[in-house]
């Protein structure tokens, strides 16, 4: 059974001409608020107050690839919402982050950056993750994948992941549609089992 998606009621704002040093104040007086994401890209700062179904997604996303990494005995360190930053430039949050095959390696992006995407995102916050050097970006918007993969000339659409080469997209997206999330986990593992 699969589930119907629903516009949740993230709120997002935008605000230009917002210096580094005044980003970092708003990020101060946000310290303490959970469910809210900032970004910052040369002078526009954007702050984001996320749903539930918007973290549901997002942690559903984190679980299962934790399942398939671990099936896979692929080594990976899920990273979160950690901030990204290249001081002056730009600041970020994804929803998830990991390193694949490695350790957290101190000033190192990670090798993949996944967004849901329910009010902001899409192709534009891919010049953030480029700035910051992602290899791999996911955005999950509306029950499908969209993936990119940075090279020298900026990120292009890609149709396989090159951090998980053998990780069927298919099935992740279906698995993320079902109602049940315990179906939709059963349904993952017997998916990269077969």
């Amino acid at each position: 059974m699969t589930q119907t998606l629903l516009r949740p009621l993230d709120q997002r704002f935008i605000h230009s001409g917002i210096s580094w040093e005044q980003f970092k104040l708003i990020e101060q007086g946000f310290s303490d608020s959970p469910g809210i994401k900032l970004f910052y890209y040369r002078g526009e700062v954007e702050i984001l107050a996320v749903s539930p179904e918007h973290e549901f997604f997002s942690r559903t996303i984190c679980t299962l690839l934790a399942i398939y990494c671990a099936e896979n005995e692929i080594e990976f360190a899920p990273t979160g919402s950690f901030t990204q930053e290249e001081e002056g430039i730009v600041s970020v949050q994804a929803d998830e982050s990991y390193f694949i095959g490695r350790r957290i390696t101190p000033n190192s992006p990670p090798d993949l950056c996944i967004e849901v995407v329910f009010t902001s995102g899409t192709v534009k916050k891919l010049e953030r993750y480029r700035v910051l050097g992602v290899s791999e970006v996911w955005f999950w918007e509306d029950g499908v994948l969209a993936m990119y993969r940075l090279g020298s000339e900026g990120y292009a659409t890609i149709s396989a992941s090159f951090v998980l080469p053998d990780l069927d997209i298919n099935l992740l997206c279906r698995c993320l549609l079902m109602a049940s999330s315990v179906e939709a986990m059963r349904e993952f593992r017997r998916g990269i089992a077969g």
